[in-house]
């Protein structure tokens, strides 16, 4: 009988470092401790599966919906899932934790003005001159995780830094 997988469900804003953390995860566990673990990330589901969907609450939820099933799959067969979701509302947040057994939420603080200075995909920047409706932190609410499990500031940690607290979080709770 094989084990089921935990997840660790990484949410904060666009830009805050949750899928740069996650891949340093990844490689943590995969590479160096041959431990089976899946990252999902929201832009690339959103890029191959949800093509259609929009950023309303309504389409956020379906994307959430989505990520969750996949979750569930990956953890029943054995997967460690690192997951990568803006995940912008506390609701949606508490959909995840009472769909996936093993579940642990790590929130990726970093301020707003700070993701507005990294824009690395120049997304804020549109959504600051409109170009982009409903756009999390400019336009659409993101409210604070009310009770994480983790917190990573990545205003003050470098990413390294936050996936070692990661993997330290892992050792201490014994998920693998």
């Amino acid at each position: 009988m094989t084990k089921e997988g935990f997840t660790l469900w990484f949410t904060g804003l666009s830009g805050a470092g949750k899928t740069t953390i996650a891949k340093l995860v990844e490689s943590l566990l995969l590479d160096k401790m041959n431990v089976p673990v899946q990252l999902l990330d929201g832009d690339l589901l959103r890029e191959v599966i949800n093509q259609d969907l929009g950023f309303s609450k309504e389409d956020r939820m379906k994307q959430i919906k989505c990520a969750v099933f996949m979750t569930r799959l990956l953890n029943k067969n054995g997967v460690h899932v690192l997951a990568s979701f803006i995940t912008p509302y506390e609701e949606m947040r508490q959909y995840c934790c009472s769909h996936i057994p093993n579940y642990h939420e790590i929130f990726v603080d970093c301020s707003l003005e700070e993701c507005i200075q990294r824009d690395v995909k120049g997304l804020y920047k549109k959504a600051i001159a409109g170009q982009i409706n409903q756009f999390t932190g400019i336009s659409d609410p993101f409210e604070t995780p009310l009770g994480p499990d983790l917190i990573l500031d990545t205003v003050t940690e470098f990413p390294e830094e936050s996936a070692e607290k990661v993997l330290s979080y892992i050792v201490e709770k014994q998920l693998i």
